[in-house]
């Protein structure tokens, strides 16, 4: 018996068996890592078009927020001028897209400040097929999103900003003027300025912060709705000594249909701004978004209350817009309570500078300075007040917002006002008297026949 287990354990076949376990394990660990490495691959691939899915919806609903744009001002508006907002509101994100192709997207993200450090930097015209960057798409943003997804999304905000001012200027501005305005502050002054906070030039750098763009481009289209309406004067009639004359607006139905519009769009906004689908952050800003817009449309509607003793829609659809426009600064990294409060304030804040412009003769067809300029002051310097990030100080915030307006604010006036010496900005009293429609476009916007 000893003799055949000696020569079972002791025969060529099974020592070559045994010899070759080495060399099976390593084969196994190789096969295992290589899976691994297949499996990983796989993840941050499905992370990748999870992420950028997000991202392009995200695109869509500030692409919708134009049509929410469009139907608040046609709405505040005279429905003699229907048209002409309307094609005002048409033409900008046709002239911000493309803006943005040629110049504004390599100008906010320069990758480099090549001139003044931290202050102005340009990468090139154009954007373009490059294999180093949109060909490797997995590799863009971290994994992020696609180069694509990144320029339409941040081209979408670029024409909002032109948007803010057209309702501002509406009824009474040049068609032509407003194009070629549009066409210098969207392409060159709104990427200059988000350059350097998104661009990660010197604000950035000194820990300015800006979630989704109160500052940067709520404020930015705010400071241009400012100048605009300091050059352009106001209608016809709006102002009768210290008497302020309503001019009812054309339709409210489609004002509050603009307004959701607008409040679906800020998920896009706010919520994109995220730059991921990642499932807390995004479902926590979207939170806070909503919150503070419910909240600003709550307080809007009981100041205006206190102030005109009447139940006024138009100052909650503002306060609605003013509690989105202050939550955009920081929705990611205030509390719920903190949310809260900026949307409340927020909803004063817009009815008492309305009442504000007013005492000064200022006229704003929509609110848009209220909205987006005063409220986005608020929102921004608000994260310096509530933000769960040590580093977002007031002060810090005060220079950011301080140093958006010494620049956008004069540059807006110095537009507007060359304008206004050279091709004109204003239409003729008669033409603003019959109504734009019928003198610029040849249409109106409501027609009613009688067989």
């Amino acid at each position: 018996m000893d003799s055949f287990f000696t020569s079972l354990f002791t025969s060529p076949e099974l020592l070559s068996g045994v010899k070759s376990l080495p060399i099976l394990s390593d084969v196994l660990l190789l096969d295992v890592a290589t899976v691994a490495v297949e499996t990983a691959d796989t993840a941050a691939t499905a992370l990748f078009t999870a992420n950028n899915i997000w991202m392009m919806l995200a695109t869509a609903l500030v692409f919708i927020m134009h049509l929410g744009f469009a139907g608040v001002e046609a709405g505040f508006g005279q429905s003699k001028n229907t048209v002409n907002i309307l094609f005002k509101n048409t033409i900008t994100p046709i002239i911000g897209l493309l803006t943005y192709c040629f110049v504004g997207f390599n100008l906010m993200y320069p990758g480099e400040f090549n001139i003044i450090s931290g202050v102005f930097g340009f990468s090139g015209f154009g954007i373009g097929y490059d294999p180093d960057v949109s060909g490797a798409s997995i590799g863009y943003a971290s994994g992020g999103y696609t180069y694509w997804t990144d320029f339409l999304f941040q081209g979408m905000f670029a024409a909002t900003a032109a948007t803010i001012v057209s309702g501002a200027i509406a009824e009474r501005v040049k068609l032509s003027s407003y194009m070629i305005f549009t066409l210098i502050y969207v392409g060159l002054v709104y990427p200059f300025l988000g350059s350097w906070k998104w661009g990660t030039g010197w604000l950035d750098e000194m820990n300015f912060y800006d979630f989704a763009g109160s500052t940067l481009v709520h404020s930015v289209g705010g400071w241009g709705a400012l100048a605009g309406i300091i050059v352009i004067g106001p209608r016809l009639g709006k102002y009768v000594g210290e008497k302020v004359i309503d001019k009812p607006g054309s339709s409210v139905p489609l004002a509050v249909i603009g307004v959701f519009l607008l409040w679906l769009g800020w998920f896009g906004f706010n919520g994109g701004s995220v730059l991921s689908a990642d499932p807390d952050l995004v479902s926590y800003v979207l939170v806070t978004t909503c919150l503070a817009a419910s909240a600003g449309g709550l307080f809007g509607f009981i100041t205006s209350y206190m102030k005109f003793k009447r139940m006024d829609l138009g100052m909650v659809l503002n306060g609605i817009l003013a509690g989105l426009v202050g939550i955009t600064a920081g929705a990611d990294t205030v509390s719920i309570n903190a949310a809260l409060i900026i949307g409340s304030v927020a909803g004063i804040l817009v009815v008492l500078s309305a009442v504000t412009l007013d005492k000064f003769k200022l006229d704003d067809v929509v609110g848009a300075v209220s909205v987006h300029l005063t409220c986005g002051i608020w929102g921004t310097l608000a994260v310096g007040m509530f933000s769960s990030n040590a580093d977002h100080t007031f002060g810090t915030q005060l220079i950011g917002v301080l140093s958006y307006g010494a620049v956008a604010f004069p540059i807006a006036l110095a537009i507007f006002y060359v304008l206004k010496i050279t091709v004109g900005i204003r239409v003729s009293k008669d033409h603003e008297m019959d109504g734009l429609d019928s003198h610029e476009h040849g249409i109106r916007g409501y027609t009613i026949v009688v067989e």
